[in-house]
């Protein structure tokens, strides 16, 4: 058996991990779409590694785009097999790869507007249609339930409590009469998180995957994020007068937000001014969480008593229309305004940072991870010049950042998910979706909790499983 590292290696996009038995089936773990990585995005979405058509199964660990995103190239580049995922996945699968299908449209036919005589025309990765097939191969499998894939793979998932139907993987492989278990963890949520349940523990493992984003930071905030949220929009809406603008992921940050700021409005202290959700697909994730209320954690059970919508209060609007979205750059009034993406460097937020960042009463609040090369990267980096659709613009409007606001563990919360594991009977544990020197770090604190066989895979780089 063999296992090859075709994403997430030493970075922490493009998730694709595939498992080669003895008998030439294949498995692939998630099929993500790179993001943020400059000039070099594009060629790494074109190319695999190795051939779609030769992929048995695939199971996916989540809906987040870096994990989900290129599952309908794989498809219309000739993956026919089956689709393993949880039932929240799916839906929210749906609504993100349908998204960025009609982002590859867009792209493309814009950049084909400015293509010199004999250029090359860019084409979509994928269209609709793609999605829509994708779509057609998933099946869906419950938590905590063994699922027979076939005679030798058995699979099981558990919740990593990351984002709504994120699930841990665990596979146990049947080959020559041995079996062999492999964990992938996919991404590893917060133990004590705002919204969901705490990941769950798992059996043991012979060989683990496991993602390391924050694999040398805490999360930790002196203040609850509720009364963060509150100084910072009391100090730029009503002090200064000014704007706040939040790039958050439209799946899993943005709730978290909302159900926070309708935290301050039950205790009756949210300040009086606009709040907007600039981003039709944050719209769309919003419902499908509130059709999955058996993934919130006891705490939110308890505010649903008194609280039907924990997602609306007072002042929120939820923007639809391209009109209504460039209106709110032209309103100078103070307001909140929550769009997508989370990094900052696509979507309407782009345009919101644009329209903000030189005016020192305005305040553009970072909640999330931001790969260090992406927009919102350089500004939690503290640069004094930013590059916005390819014109320097000076950073004059505040740049605050919630740390605990991630939707990743920090090393605590991932050492606590492998708490559960007898580290003598690890044979070794794979570092993936982490950048290097933090999974170095990260490998040294693993060590020392008595995980003796720690690798760091590079991009396309393939190992032996005894």
């Amino acid at each position: 058996m063999k296992i090859a590292f075709h994403g997430a290696a030493r970075t922490v996009t493009g998730s694709k991990h595939l498992i080669t038995l003895n008998n030439n089936k294949q498995i692939l773990l998630d099929c993500g779409l790179f993001q943020g990585m400059g000039y070099v995005t594009d060629k790494l979405n074109e190319y695999f590694g190795f051939d779609p058509k030769a992929i048995t199964y695939l199971i996916l660990s989540h809906a987040h785009i870096d994990h989900c995103g290129l599952l309908p190239k794989l498809v219309a580049d000739g993956f026919e097999g089956t689709i393993f995922c949880s039932a929240p996945t799916m839906d929210l699968a749906r609504i993100l790869m349908l998204d960025s299908a009609k982002i590859q449209l867009q792209d493309a036919e814009f950049s084909n507007r400015h293509v010199g005589e004999g250029e090359e025309m860019e084409e979509a990765l994928y269209t609709e249609d793609d999605v829509i097939k994708t779509l057609s191969q998933m099946k869906i499998v419950d938590y905590e339930q063994d699922s027979i894939v076939d005679e030798h793979i058995t699979l099981r998932f558990t919740d990593a409590g990351h984002i709504l139907g994120s699930a841990a993987v665990h596979l146990t492989i049947t080959e020559d009469g041995k079996s062999t278990r492999i964990t992938f963890s996919g991404d590893v949520g917060r133990y004590g998180d705002l919204l969901l349940k705490s990941p769950q523990q798992f059996s043991q493992a012979d060989y683990i995957l496991m993602e390391s984003t924050y694999g040398d930071s805490l999360h930790k905030d002196l203040d609850p994020i509720e009364d963060l949220l509150f100084e910072i929009i009391n100090n730029t809406c009503i002090v200064k007068k000014g704007k706040i603008i939040i790039p958050a992921f439209a799946v899993g940050r943005t709730q978290e937000l909302l159900f926070a700021l309708n935290g301050l409005e039950l205790k009756g202290k949210l300040p009086n001014v606009p709040y907007y959700v600039d981003s039709p697909l944050s719209s769309k994730a919003t419902e499908v969480l509130k059709n999955h209320p058996e993934v919130y954690n006891n705490g939110v059970k308890q505010v649903l008593k008194v609280d039907h919508d924990i997602f609306g209060f007072k002042g929120l609007r939820f923007i639809e229309s391209v009109e209504e979205s460039k209106a709110l750059n032209d309103d100078p009034r103070p307001c909140v305004i929550i769009s997508a993406s989370g990094m900052a460097d696509a979507g309407r937020v782009k345009h919101h940072i644009r329209n903000n960042i030189g005016n020192a009463k305005n305040t553009i609040l970072m909640v999330g991870y931001c790969d260090p090369d992406s927009l919102g990267g350089q500004l939690i980096a503290g640069k004094k010049v930013v590059d916005i659709f390819r014109d320097k613009y000076e950073v004059k409007a505040e740049v605050r950042s919630i740390k605990s606001m991630s939707a990743h563990g920090d090393y605590e919360d991932l050492l606590q998910f492998l708490s559960c594991q007898d580290p003598e009977k690890v044979k070794r544990l794979f570092l993936v979706h982490g950048e290097y020197d933090v999974q170095q770090n990260f490998a040294t604190r693993l060590k020392n909790t008595g995980f003796k066989n720690v690798a760091i895979p590079e991009y396309h780089q393939e190992f032996e499983l005894e």
